[in-house]
């Protein structure tokens, strides 16, 4: 008989800000249109976070306080804070320790991930390890990103794609066969040549020159990241098909990435998914990197049901990329 502990997503919440940049308003800013965007991206309008003194931990806090109320969670239950974030409110201390604090989860400790838009799978991973171990039986798995506020708007190639917001989850101890089954994680570092934000950190400090030249806004050769993240994130969706046995039939639904409609369809294609079976909230929220999956989740939760087999696959800066096959707990 099988007695190893396994983790299960108990509850799902997410944040988005209330300002909606449309594309027609991005018209206005840069040369672009509507068409073009929504040709190349599936992206209709994203979100931004607006206000002074406003960081990542604000969508964050607002996501966690929720999914607290709605699974009748008492903050000081939480053993541990993961917040996967590319813009966290400081170099250090962390995003998670900021929020553990907002929140009352006097009892947890808590730190951050830098998986760029893998973030939040890496994340969950990590934390199935801690349920696993045995040790801890509450913890909180955060993806949140303001990529507004390393975002250049006079961009075209980039101001487009991103926008913000958080998403959080509850991960216990399974109480039956619907937990988190199996994980793929993978990384390329070669890969940060084609995507990265050069200036503020140790090797380049933050300078009044690297600022003139905006070099502390996100870099994106977006052909390279594109080819890269159809090949990869396709293919680590299948493998975990494969190995764990599973037909298209088999899958309910896939979770993907949300950063580009095409790469999501060629992901479904790939996996023999029709499309109805697929999360896609792109057009209202746009690529929020960490955010995005916690945020379909979200978006999706009416409509899954316990039991329902779930395929979340992620591409990300670094390069990042992998997959996670799950039952779904409630």
């Amino acid at each position: 008989m099988n007695n190893r502990i396994k983790s299960a997503i108990t509850g799902v919440h997410g944040y988005v800000p209330e300002f909606r940049l449309t594309n027609a308003e991005l018209e206005k800013m840069v040369d672009t249109s509507d068409e073009w965007i929504t040709t190349r991206t599936g992206i209709s309008e994203r979100r931004i976070l607006q206000g002074d003194g406003l960081g990542t931990s604000k969508m964050a806090i607002e996501a966690v306080n929720g999914l607290l109320a709605k699974t009748n969670t008492d903050p000081k239950d939480v053993e541990l804070i993961i917040c996967a974030t590319v813009t966290p409110d400081y170099t250090f201390p962390a995003t998670a320790n900021i929020i553990a604090d907002a929140v009352g989860a006097v009892n947890s400790f808590s730190f951050d991930i830098n998986a760029a838009c893998s973030g939040f799978i890496y994340s969950l991973i990590t934390a199935s390890q801690f349920i696993e171990s045995g040790r801890y039986k509450k913890i909180i798995v955060i993806g949140a990103d303001k990529m507004s506020s390393i975002i250049d708007y006079t961009d075209r190639t980039t101001c487009v794609i991103f926008g913000d917001g958080a998403g959080a989850v509850l991960l216990e101890p399974a109480q039956d066969e619907n937990c988190i089954e199996d994980h793929i994680l993978k990384s390329d570092g070669s890969g940060c040549k084609f995507l990265h934000k050069k200036a503020g950190g140790s090797k380049y400090p933050s300078t009044i020159r690297n600022f003139l030249e905006k070099e502390h806004f996100v870099y994106q050769d977006g052909p390279h990241v594109f080819k890269f993240a159809v090949v990869n994130m396709a293919e680590v969706s299948f493998e975990i098909m494969r190995r764990n046995g599973l037909s298209a039939d088999d899958v309910t639904w896939l979770v993907p990435h949300q950063a580009n409609k095409r790469i999501i369809d060629a992901t479904a294609s790939r996996m023999g998914l029709d499309e109805a079976k697929v999360m896609v909230n792109i057009h209202n929220y746009g690529n929020t990197t960490a955010g995005t999956i916690p945020l379909c989740l979200w978006d999706y939760e009416s409509k899954l049901k316990k039991g329902d087999k779930l395929i979340i696959s992620a591409f990300g800066g670094g390069f990042t990329w992998g997959a996670i096959y799950l039952r779904w707990a409630y």
